[in-house]
């Protein structure tokens, strides 16, 4: 096929690349929280460290279907489906009610139990739980936060930490028989999935923003203090009759 008989098929191809190069595929857009009375004794403050602890137990149901799926035989342990077992770790992060198999044990010595090489019972299920009452613990013990609610910084940066090495545990930890904790992130051969790695760091990120945003809030409500006294006297306007 010569040169000439092919720019009549080549043409169409790239003005429909052209198109597509231009009108790029959709990836979704942002979505509000719907509007709650609740929210009436709220500050922006406690607006977005509510926000951000939703979005933080989000990731841990992910993190928690997505580990189920790689590895059933944990939810076997609880549960005669994936979805009960799921269902079950929910309502207990959010009912605060202690997860049976961590033997009365919170936040960082219920994850030392939950990642340790010999434990027993459903691992996915009691490391996803000590690690949201760990998150909680470091929120003062609250999922949603109000005006009477502040926030230690330096609880949050720790939580933040401890969320790092949860991951380094889970990624590099292997039990007596050599085999990983969980399955999780996998990279070898044509298959590289980091999707866990990932999850990990949208958590991290968060506390360590909102650890940075609480040692913020105090500074920046004396700067607008001031700014309010400065502008009563320097910033009103003068009258011209």
């Amino acid at each position: 096929m010569t040169r000439t008989t092919l720019l009549p098929l080549l043409l169409p191809c790239a003005a429909l690349l052209a198109a597509c190069a231009s009108s790029p595929a959709p990836h979704g857009q942002v979505k509000g929280a719907e509007a709650s009375s609740r929210e009436m004794g709220q500050s922006d403050s406690n607006r977005v460290a509510t926000l951000a602890m939703r979005a933080n137990l989000d990731s841990l149901y992910l993190l928690m279907s997505k580990l189920y799926r790689r590895n059933p035989v944990e939810w076997k342990k609880t549960a005669t489906t994936r979805e009960e077992a799921e269902k079950k770790v929910r309502d207990a992060i959010e009912q605060r009610q202690p997860w049976p198999e961590l033997q009365g044990k919170r936040d960082i010595a219920a994850m030392t139990l939950a990642l340790a090489p010999d434990f027993k019972g459903d691992r996915v299920a009691a490391f996803i739980d000590a690690t949201a009452d760990m998150i909680i613990v470091a929120h003062g013990n609250k999922i949603e936060f109000f005006l009477v609610d502040g926030l230690d910084a330096q609880h949050l940066y720790n939580a933040a930490r401890n969320v790092e090495i949860a991951a380094w545990v889970l990624a590099s930890r292997r039990n007596a028989s050599g085999a990983p904790l969980l399955l999780s992130d996998e990279i070898g051969g044509d298959v590289r999935n980091l999707s866990f790695e990932r999850e990990f760091g949208k958590i991290v990120g968060r506390l360590d923003l909102m650890a940075e945003f609480s040692t913020e809030r105090y500074r920046r409500a004396g700067i607008s203090y001031v700014q309010n006294l400065l502008g009563g006297s320097f910033l009103q306007f003068l009258p011209v009759r």
